[in-house]
Formats: structure tokens, C-alpha cells, sequence
């Protein structure tokens, strides 16, 4: 599975986002292509490459034909700002559904367009909420601009392009100061923009000026999962994108990191120790096995087997660190009645893997997840989490595996 990745240490906004998709590779004439599907006129499109703190990144600027207009927005005055030079008409009014319409009856690709439409989705509910109306009746000042528009579309297109799947997000800087809007000084970060990240993870006063825009919000509400974290990821391309203003404190720059996960297996070389035991009372088994995991085994187990003179007896074996040998070999003699024991060098390989934690209807429960190098994907709840839950709420354990395994699968 294809993923991206929004390094935001310096904020996010639409047109940096673009521009760094485009220093991942997607083609300029194609994002002009597809954004000529919207019925949008008096604006070009440019990419210029640039050196921010001696680092390469993509500049990216939607050209508007008219002299620029005496009213400043949220949506391009900010810490990466102006994102566009504003131009009269770019900031008509655009009523959520109208915006709605234009892209539904677009012909961009059905995976960009469904981007999009999340996008502003997610900023009508937001404005919605901060200004007490119903999602229907919002009418967008600043992002219903032509250039502002252009980006949020441009953002999907690109991720479109791209094939990217899953969107993961690092923690946001808010900023701080104030803003002028089209309702007036407003503090920073925008009332939309804290409504969108509501749940995702942000540093409160970090840095100054806006560095997170209501549009570079809603690209990661939208797209993103709230503290959702990253798996294992194959890095295959980086790109920059670059705001325009300069910070004291940082370079003014997203980084996007675009990868699989399913990261290659990991070997390591580990020691087996194997015990014969044929006459032990098989009530010492299982503490023995707690002994020789205390000791520092990464496993063990017992494998029946039929021993000499016809005994029925077990193989006790151990897998461990060559640091955990003498531990886990004292634990072994001294908790079993073996008296010899065997050593081999085994090769092991480790799918990578990460715990998550999981709501569903009985309980919180955590689950690992481990990912092939194909991205297949292995699903596996924690048990003793499962008995503890079904214990409580006096449910079949297997319920409660089926409800973690669903929970688990619905976030990928």
C-alpha cells in the first residue's frame, strides 16, 4: 500500500502541499490538465524550484490575470504568506454547494474529485461550526478563491497521481499572533482551522504568524486519522514545498515522504536451547516456562514427544539472545529435571510490526499488527485485552477477537 506522509514541522498550507507533490513527481502539465476540467478561467499556473536553507523545494503559484484586490484573507495571509498574489474576483463568495456542484459535476479522475470533495466537506462543517449555521448555508469568503480552489483540487489531483492510499500526519505547529480576515482581526490559529483539528495532534504557541492554514487543515482532516501512527514505511520519494515568507526559527518548507508500508523483514540470529524431559511431574511445566521467560527467553514452548524406553516426555525449547544464554540455561536446569541440554544457531526473520488500540462495542483492546513485504497485512488482539473485556462486560472471548480484528481492519 502506497502511503504519504506530512512532515509539517514548519505548518502546512495548500499551496506548499502542492508544491511539494509536484517535487515528488507530479507533472505540471498534468495538474493543468486536470484542473482545466473546472469551469475556472483567469489563472495560470507556475513551479519554480528554489533553495530554502540550502535545501531544494518547489514553488508553487496560481497566477491571477487582475491587479491585486485591497481585502486580505485568512486563506493567504498567514505564516506561509500570501500564498498567491490576490487579484479582484479571486475573492468572490462561493457557497459551499455551489463548490459542491462544480466538482461533482467535473470530469476529474473519481479519486481526485472524491478527495476534494472531502476537503471542503470538512471545511463547511468547520465553518459551519464556528459560526453557528447549518453546513448548507456556509458561504465561503477566503477559500472559495479561484487560487485557493486551485490548491485544494490541485492537492488531490496530486494524490491521485501519485496513487497515494493512506495519508498519515506528524504533529502541527498552531502558531501564534493575530490574523486579518474577512470578518476582521482574528488570533491565530483560525477558529476553522483549530475546529478541523480537533483530535489530531498540534504544539500549541509553536512558532510565529499562522503556519497552519484553514485549507492545509482540511487537506489533513480530511485525508488523515487523528494520532493515527505511522507503520513501517519504504521510503521511495521526498519532496519540498516552499511558503514565502521567511522564519527565524525554521525553514519555511513541508516535507512529504511518499513509501509502502510493508518495510522488508528484519533477520537476526538467536540461540535455541532444547531440553529433553521424560520424567518430570508435568505440573512443573508451566512454571518452568514462566521461569525461563523471566530469564530472558524472546520464547519457549513444549513439543510432545515420545522419549527412549517408549516414555512419554516433552522437549522444552527456548529461543534467546546470545546474551540471555547462561541466564535462560540456569533457569532451564534448575525449574526442569533435564540434565543435558542442546544449543543451535538459528537465523530468524521479524515482519515489522506496531500495536494499536482499538475501540469496539465491549472495550478498549489492543492489537498488533505485522505487515508482509507484499503488504499483506497479519491482524492478531491482544489476548489477555480480549479475556480481560469479554470477562467485564460477560461476553464470548471470540466476540470480542471478531469486534477487534473488525475495529483494527477499518483503519487501514
Amino acid at each position: 500500500m502506497r502511503v504519504l506522509y506530512v512532515d509539517a514541522f514548519a505548518g502546512i498550507s495548500g499551496d506548499m502541499t502542492v508544491g511539494a507533490l509536484l517535487a515528488l513527481g507530479l507533472p505540471l502539465e498534468h495538474l493543468r490538465a486536470e484542473l482545466a476540467r473546472l469551469p475556472l478561467r483567469g489563472y495560470g499556473l507556475r513551479a519554480t524550484a528554489t533553495q530554502v536553507h540550502g535545501i531544494t523545494a518547489t514553488r508553487f503559484d496560481v497566477d491571477l490575470d487582475a491587479p491585486p484586490a485591497p481585502v486580505h484573507d485568512q486563506a493567504h495571509v498567514h505564516g506561509h504568506a500570501p500564498d498567491h498574489a490576490p487579484a479582484a474576483g479571486a475573492h468572490a463568495h462561493r457557497a459551499y454547494r455551489d463548490i459542491r456542484a462544480m466538482l461533482e459535476g467535473s470530469e476529474l479522475a473519481a479519486g481526485a474529485k472524491q478527495r476534494a470533495l472531502a476537503i471542503f466537506a470538512r471545511l463547511a462543517a468547520a465553518e459551519a461550526a464556528v459560526h453557528g449555521m447549518a453546513v448548507e448555508a456556509v458561504t465561503f469568503h477566503e477559500v472559495g478563491a479561484v487560487d485557493s480552489i486551485v490548491d485544494i483540487a490541485g492537492a488531490a489531483i496530486g494524490l491521485d497521481w501519485l496513487g497515494v492510499e493512506r495519508v498519515f500526519t506528524s504533529a502541527l505547529p498552531l502558531g501564534s499572533g493575530l490574523v486579518r480576515s474577512q470578518h476582521g482581526v482574528i488570533p491565530v490559529p483560525a477558529p476553522a482551522t483549530v475546529e478541523l483539528l480537533r483530535e489530531f495532534p498540534v504544539r500549541v504557541g509553536d512558532g510565529s504568524g499562522e503556519l497552519v492554514t484553514p485549507t492545509g487543515a482540511a487537506i489533513i482532516a480530511a485525508l488523515a486519522q487523528p494520532g493515527e501512527p505511522v507503520p513501517p514505511l519504504c521510503v521511495e520519494a521526498v519532496g519540498y514545498g516552499a511558503g514565502t515568507r521567511r522564519q527565524a526559527d525554521r525553514p519555511n518548507l513541508l516535507r512529504l515522504l511518499l513509501g509502502r508500508v510493508g518495510a522488508p523483514a528484519q533477520r537476526d540470529e538467536l540461540i535455541e536451547i532444547a531440553a529433553s524431559v521424560d520424567d518430570a511431574n508435568p505440573e512443573l511445566y508451566a512454571h518452568a516456562l514462566e521461569a525461563v521467560l523471566a530469564a530472558g527467553a524472546r520464547d519457549a514452548w513444549l513439543v510432545a514427544a515420545q522419549m527412549k524406553k517408549q516414555r512419554p516426555g516433552v522437549v522444552l525449547h527456548a529461543l534467546v539472545e546470545p546474551a540471555a544464554r547462561d541466564a535462560v540455561t540456569t533457569a532451564i536446569l534448575r525449574e526442569t529435571t533435564a540434565i543435558g541440554l542442546r544449543f543451535h544457531a538459528v537465523q530468524r526473520l521479524v515482519l515489522p510490526r506496531q500495536q494499536i488500540a482499538v475501540e469496539t462495542p465491549y472495550g478498549a483492546v489492543q492489537v498488533k499488527l505485522a505487515h508482509a513485504p507484499d503488504g499483506t497485512l497479519n491482524v492478531a488482539p491482544e489476548h489477555d485485552d480480549c479475556r480481560r473485556v469479554a470477562r467485564a462486560r460477560g461476553v464470548a472471548l471470540k466476540l470480542v477477537y471478531q469486534a477487534a480484528i473488525a475495529a483494527a481492519l477499518a483503519r487501514q
